[in-house]
């Protein structure tokens, strides 16, 4: 099993990238195959829409999301985790999702995918919220993340969904802890 784990947080060690390390350390259990970007340190340009992935089927812009559209394709489980920036996913992480206009147009535009449609992936997006949220407080970033999995062919398989960062750390939360790490290691059983 191959793993794309994906940092959308631009604060690494902290609660947002904390629960990835943990759910990582749950599919150990089964796979080392795992590839862990942190989306600050790489180069990833703001769709510019040009259009040109409507005749291509490919994006036309030159940089790290090139690497990315390959992991996409290759991995079994794709795991994104970002911070909840204004009932959304970070900037970071929706920069990224933009970019996967090109997946969207080769399959229905061109009707010739440049991803994998026959290749099984599964999708766990982590979602860490400083505030308290009511009951619909995430549902900005879950709309988001649908259409993204949906666009890189991946079953939405699992969400960890984590508010209130900003009075209780995550660290502090053995049962947040414990949920992430089931997560993870719930991959090996599939």
């Amino acid at each position: 099993m191959k793993v794309l784990a994906i940092l959308g947080s631009p604060r690494v060690n902290k609660n947002t990238d904390i629960l990835l390390n943990e759910v990582i350390k749950g599919i150990r259990k089964c796979t080392n195959d795992i590839t862990k970007y942190e989306l600050k340190k790489i180069r990833i340009n703001p769709c510019i829409a040009c259009y040109k992935c409507g005749d291509t089927g490919k994006c036309t812009l030159d940089d790290d999301m090139q690497k990315l559209y390959k992991e996409f394709d290759n991995s079994d489980v794709i795991i994104v985790a970002s911070p909840l920036y204004f009932n959304s996913v970070s900037s970071l992480t929706k920069i990224m999702i933009d970019r996967c206009q090109a997946f969207w147009s080769s399959k229905y535009i061109l009707n010739n995918s440049s991803i994998d449609r026959c290749k099984e992936r599964k999708g766990i997006f982590i979602c860490t919220a400083g505030a308290k949220q009511n009951d619909d407080g995430f549902v900005g970033a879950l709309v988001v993340m649908d259409l993204f999995f949906r666009s890189i062919n991946a079953d939405y398989y699992k969400n960890l969904l984590v508010d209130n960062t900003d009075k209780i750390f995550v660290q502090e939360r053995k049962d947040v802890l414990r949920k992430a790490y089931e997560i993870g290691e719930s991959l090996c059983n599939i």
